[in-house]
């Protein structure tokens, strides 16, 4: 699908994987199944009265339905929906059933007889809620009772102060020593100092430090199979951090493989976790760019010193209301006069350890960072090396009590790779063009992506922009599109011949489509990979 304008670069629509979005992963997730047969059913008799002799015939005729019982049957299928089966076993006689759902709200059916009820409703907020089932034989003045526990696919986020989990150079967190080549190690995230058991997802920066291969390192809940997506790629001699979002196992720990052919150190630092109790929901932006010391914006002109902080206001500006709780950003350093890294922490908070971008001199490198922002509204940014550098922060969402939007995580998938001519046509993103991806145009209740982007084989030095696309798909199929404009903030920063990845938290837009810019003028290749969304009902 090219662009059809011959003035402009050529655009190519991505083909993704069919992802069902508008119930997620399907209208019934196996892998959100909540059920209680119908041998678990309790049941009762109704007082006779209630019966009337207008009902005794017909109560003779089914000898009282002995065999009354209802099985109950829970699937999530929005971040915060859920389909109903209600299984009846009855003899032919009318019924009312009953759904209370455990939110104050309830819905009466009439049934008759063998009969399968299908039920949707949404909740207003994510949680725990006990589904019960009332199925009424009047005639018979007979009931039978069913409940099933439910949790929403959906949770929301709760910020936590910069803190390192994980450290394999002195044993934080797990034995000291390096991680072996393909084999992995372990981080504790439920039950790990106050983040409580049962978190359904954590915000990580993973770092990857004393390198001395290429490789990659990838993130997911320990007890399940290791997907074949990546979180953090790098190369000898390399020190990287990339954010994850990524689900917690059963048994309260991250695992994360080491997929290169040498040892390696690895860091971990969270910021926040996610889990079905109620909390903060997320808004995406438009990125917008609230500090470039370069300019001025945000703080005072020139570079932040060595071992110097900045603090900038969040709430309250370019469409950021008050009274957040956490903001999702992207951070740039440039122009950095030595080695060093970058801390992002809430403002007013102490300075931690943990450290949000690391970088060498002269380096251009970007890094996303969901911080919480302290009760002025502010963030901080401390320097960490001992001389100046350039600091570019761009807003692409927060979180907050108003938000309505709930992170439901997926099996990670590959949705593009620019070098697999079996899956895409077009090879290398071409200088100054981009890659539109139809995510959630026919889902319009997903308002965000969790996805990594990694830029390879670079011909030339660069930057990648997200941003959602103005254009609809039936502009794209009928010839009407036009050309976006894509914004002044970048996704990640590269160097001819750097490999770099880093992750997106990509606003839907109006229209359900994402847009992957090459801020560049020589080709790159593209690799995206699809780990959540954001969903509002």
């Amino acid at each position: 699908m090219a662009h059809a304008d011959p003035a402009q670069p050529d655009a190519h629509g991505a083909t993704v994987p069919d992802l069902d979005l508008g119930k997620t992963k399907g209208s019934k997730s196996k892998g959100h199944a909540f059920t209680s047969p119908a041998e678990r059913s309790v049941r009762k008799a109704l007082p006779a009265a209630k019966a009337g002799a207008a009902a005794a015939p017909q109560a003779q005729s089914v000898a009282a339905n002995p065999d009354l019982a209802v099985g109950v049957y829970a699937y999530g299928t929005t971040a915060h929906g859920v389909e109903l089966d209600t299984v009846i076993t009855s003899a032919p006689s009318a019924l009312e059933v009953t759904i209370a759902w455990g939110d104050g709200k309830t819905d009466v059916l009439s049934a008759s007889g063998d009969t399968t009820l299908t039920t949707d409703h949404t909740y207003a907020e994510v949680g725990s809620y006990t589904v019960k089932v009332t199925v009424k034989d009047t005639a018979n003045a007979v009931s039978a009772v069913n409940e099933v526990a439910f949790v929403t696919q959906g949770s929301d986020f709760t910020p936590y102060a910069p803190t390192r989990l994980l450290d394999t150079r002195d044993g934080t967190g797990a034995v000291k020593g390096k991680v072996a080549p393909y084999s992995s190690t372990r981080v504790k995230v439920g039950g790990n100092g106050t983040i409580p058991a049962g978190v359904t997802a954590v915000v990580l920066n993973i770092t990857v430090t004393n390198t001395t291969s290429a490789g990659h390192i990838t993130a997911f809940p320990e007890g399940t199979e290791r997907p074949t997506t990546s979180n953090v790629n790098f190369k000898a001699g390399q020190t990287v951090p990339n954010l994850v979002i990524v689900p917690v196992g059963k048994s309260g720990y991250v695992e994360l493989a080491n997929r290169g052919g040498q040892s390696v150190d690895l860091i971990a630092d969270v910021t926040g976790y996610f889990s079905s109790t109620q909390s903060s929901g997320y808004t995406p932006i438009t990125p917008s760019r609230f500090v470039d010391t370069r300019e001025g914006l945000g703080t005072v002109k020139g570079q932040l010193g060595g071992r110097k902080t900045f603090s900038t206001q969040i709430s309250g500006l370019r469409g950021v209301p008050q009274g957040i709780t956490a903001v999702a950003l992207n951070v740039t350093v440039t122009n950095p006069k030595e080695a060093g890294h970058l801390s992002v922490f809430p403002g007013g908070g102490a300075t931690p350890t943990a450290s949000n971008l690391n970088f060498t001199p002269g380096q251009t490198i970007a890094n996303s960072v969901i911080v919480p922002v302290g009760a002025d509204g502010k963030i901080s940014v401390f320097n960490g090396a001992w001389a100046g550098t350039d600091v570019v922060v761009d807003v692409v969402g927060f979180y907050s009590k108003d938000s309505t939007s709930a992170f439901v995580p997926l099996e990670p998938e590959r949705l593009l790779d620019t070098r697999d001519a079996a899956t895409w046509g077009w090879g290398p993103l071409g200088a100054r063009s981009y890659v539109y991806m139809p995510l959630s145009y026919n889902a319009p209740s997903i308002t965000g992506f969790v996805m990594n982007s990694t830029v390879t084989n670079t011909n030339g030095d660069g930057f990648l922009t997200v941003t959602p696309d103005p254009n609809s798909m039936d502009d794209y199929d009928n010839g009407a599109d036009f050309w976006p404009t894509p914004p002044n903030s970048s996704n990640l920063n590269w160097t001819k011949g750097d490999t770099v990845p880093n992750l997106v938290q990509a606003s839907t837009g109006s229209n359900g489509i994402v847009d992957f810019w090459n801020q560049g003028w020589e080709d790159i290749d593209l690799v995206v990979d699809l780990f959540g969304l954001y969903q509002q009902g």
